[in-house]
Order: structure tokens, then C-alpha cells, then sequence
């Protein structure tokens, strides 16, 4: 006996004429379920959580109007002057207005945040 033995189960060779297990399900209908759970599971807990932001995201985009204070993407916080088809001008200190696309926008602040910090 060899000491790997414990370790590795040994594989033996099947005789001839032996059908392969079929499982719960048969053997067709059983290989596709596993994949098809997989598939329903990632579903649940990756895109549709995804999808659900994105539209939170996309009706905030929608709503922003111009003196809405808000924080960008890098972190730059301002507030609205102008709002465009893509972009966005954002005024961050008395007089220095910077362009930013309507995506880099994370959230709205509520209003008065600005002069309370």
C-alpha cells in the first residue's frame, strides 16, 4: 500500500457496460441546472442590484437643476450654474466655474451645505 493512498483516493477503471450515474434529474436535464441556478443567483446579487443604482443615478441626473450643490466624482464640491446636454458647469469657488460631464456627478447635496462648511 502506498502512503498517498490516504491521502488520494485511487481511481480504478469502470467495467465495460456500466451507464454513467444520472443524478436526481437524469443525466441531460441535471448538467443544465447547476449553471442555470448559477446564472439566477448572479442575477439577484450582482446585476440587478447594478441596474438599480444606475437608475437612481440617472433620475438624480435628471432632476439636478441650476444653485443644487453637488459632489463630483473626484470629489470636488460646488454648485450648479449651468447645465448642458453632457455637461455640467460647476462653481466651486467665488468666481472659478469648471466643466464636468452629467456622469461625474455622485450626489446632490442638500441646499445651504455649502455656506455651513
Amino acid at each position: 500500500m502506498n502512503p498517498l493512498d490516504f491521502l488520494i483516493a485511487p481511481a480504478y477503471a469502470q467495467a465495460a457496460g456500466q451507464a454513467a450515474p444520472g443524478g436526481m434529474f437524469g443525466g441531460g436535464f441535471g448538467s443544465l441546472l447547476f449553471p442555470i441556478i448559477l446564472v439566477g443567483i448572479m442575477y439577484f446579487l450582482m446585476i440587478r442590484p447594478q441596474m438599480k443604482r444606475q437608475k437612481e443615478h440617472r433620475a438624480m441626473l435628471e432632476k439636478l437643476g441650476k444653485g443644487d450643490e453637488v459632489i463630483t466624482n473626484g470629489g470636488i464640491v460646488g454648485q450648479v450654474t449651468n447645465i448642458g446636454e453632457n455637461f455640467i458647469t460647476v462653481e466651486v469657488a467665488a468666481g472659478v466655474q469648471l466643466r464636468v460631464q452629467k456622469g461625474a456627478i455622485t450626489s446632490v447635496l442638500p441646499r445651504g451645505t455649502l455656506k455651513a462648511a
